[in-house]
């Protein structure tokens, strides 16, 4: 298995001998307002070692870790359902060797090829959404693949109650009536984790984090910002709370790089990322 070259931080352990695997999903063949998301990945990489592979919150080194960064997917840029396909066929190969992806985007929309896979070896999966968007429209000007329906396509795969969602501020009326019924759903801030874990208790885990759900005065790289988002340090202590989850498999999407000339978004990204890698 070929390894990312550069790997982000410390992630270079053989694939055979890691348990985590970090893949890039380089697409944004769908995003709705400003595109940059094929980026994130690259820039995200490269950026990681500005900032050390130790974590003074959880007192942990990526160093110590068995973990794998097998790099970038090669992804078709015109054509969604192909893009999806190659993503589901990766993340296929980490979990049927019992090891777990954790997938950098991209615009959100990779997140469906990934829960499609994790889906098959685990029918009773659970997803927590945190982000700015519902992400539950029917389509986007007709289309149905696209990053502002990608939870929405993930609730025809999961059923009812098995979605729950934080931060949720933009959506529209007929989204804000389909979450009623259909999710769990927080608006505006990460208050009812807690319950929501405790409710998700050992069900295995999918996490997707769209880094829009961050407040843009913290994360102005992306392509769909949103006032009135949370912190920095409030997506960190959440991250903190997942250790002991059974989580199957984690992204990490929508940093648009290039939105930011500051470099602080993709540093952003990075932290959380190494947070989340040493949480699990």
């Amino acid at each position: 298995m070929i390894k990312a070259n550069p790997a982000f931080m410390a992630c270079d352990t053989d694939y055979e001998d890691a348990k985590i695997v970090i893949f890039g999903a380089p697409f944004d063949g769908t995003v709705s307002y400003r595109p940059g998301t094929r980026f994130a990945s690259a820039e995200v990489r490269k950026e990681s070692y500005g900032i050390e592979s130790y974590s003074p919150f959880l007192q942990k080194d990526l160093e110590e870790k068995n973990i794998c960064d097998i790099g970038d997917l090669d992804l078709p840029f015109g054509n969604a359902r192909r893009a999806l396909d190659e993503i589901y066929k990766n993340t296929k190969m980490i979990i049927t060797d019992s090891k777990t992806p954790l997938m950098i985007g991209g615009e959100h929309l990779v997140t469906l090829g990934c829960v499609e896979a994790v889906y098959e070896k685990y029918p009773d999966l659970c997803i927590l959404h945190l982000d700015a968007h519902a992400d539950l429209r029917e389509d986007y000007l007709g289309e149905k693949l696209s990053h502002a329906s990608v939870i929405r396509r993930c609730y025809e795969l999961i059923g009812d109650g098995k979605i729950f969602q934080l931060g949720i501020r933009s959506m529209t009326k007929d989204e804000d009536l389909f979450a009623q019924k259909h999710t769990y759903q927080c608006k505006y801030n990460l208050s009812k984790l807690d319950e929501y874990l405790e409710i998700i208790g050992n069900r295995p885990l999918y996490i997707t984090i769209d880094l829009d759900v961050l407040d843009p005065a913290f994360f102005p790289g992306t392509g769909t910002p949103e006032p009135c988002g949370i912190s920095s340090i409030d997506l960190i202590n959440a991250i903190h709370k997942f250790s002991g989850l059974n989580i199957v498999a984690i992204d990490v999407n929508e940093l648009s790089p290039h939105y930011d000339h500051s470099g602080v978004s993709t540093i952003t990204a990075c932290k959380m990322i190494r947070e989340l890698l040493l949480t699990i």
